[in-house]
């Protein structure tokens, strides 16, 4: 469920014609610049984990199988 607290607005300058040709095919601009822009952020935070993961993965195979293994035996014992 998304929640929205409030808005703002963002603009852009665009060309005349482009703009005369988006009214001709019934385009509206606020639709096409919100979905680019969800769109937008959504990519850069699936790049922004990825980079995270991959970060998690070099010290994970830094630190060596045994060493996490170890320290999921001591984890376990202490319970």
């Amino acid at each position: 469920m998304v929640v929205y607290v409030g808005y703002v607005t963002v603009s852009a300058k665009i060309r005349k014609e482009l703009r005369e040709k988006l009214r001709e095919l019934g385009i509206k601009p606020s639709e096409v610049i919100k979905r680019a822009l969800e769109e937008e952020v959504e990519k850069k935070t699936r790049e922004k984990l990825l980079e995270k993961v991959e970060k998690a993965g070099e010290i994970i195979e830094r630190a060596g199988a045994e060493s996490w293994i170890k320290a999921i035996r001591e984890s376990r014992e202490e319970r």
